[in-house]
């Protein structure tokens, strides 16, 4: 991949979402916290998706979830990524509840749904960090 293309591919950084980008460059995912209902939320928002309570705060998460679904790629969809091929897109479930859209490192054989899997933290481009997850076998 181009390095000078793949910051244009990330989310901009926000108020709203610098804490979790702050989390993944220091090796933490963090997770905001309703204030009210303590659910945890991805992505980040201004109110609870639960309670609608507008008070939050951003707490670390475990990292750890399991592996809810995944697709290999094979043909080039976007242009940035045409020497990654084949990879992968990964959805996995949050322990703290949240579901979250990444990839897979060392991808064993015979992946299974509902495998347990850990993030790790992949520094990129543009001096961001971005999360990955490896399965825990």
């Amino acid at each position: 991949m181009d390095p000078a293309t793949y910051p244009g591919l990330l989310p901009a950084v926000t108020d709203v979402n610098r804490p979790f980008w702050d989390g993944l460059r220091a090796g933490e995912l963090r997770l905001q916290s309703c204030g009210k209902c303590g659910t945890r939320r991805y992505p980040e928002s201004y109110v609870c998706p639960n309670c609608l309570a507008s008070d939050y705060t951003w707490e670390a998460a475990s990292g750890r979830g399991r592996l809810w679904s995944w697709v290999v790629m094979h043909q080039r969809y976007f242009p940035a990524f045409a020497d990654e091929l084949p990879y992968n897109v990964a959805f996995v479930h949050l322990d703290e509840g949240p579901y979250l859209m990444s990839s897979l490192v060392e991808i064993p054989d015979g992946l299974r749904i509902d495998e347990p899997v850990e993030a790790v933290f992949i520094p990129v481009p543009g001096d961001r960090v971005i999360p990955k997850f490896r399965v825990l076998r």
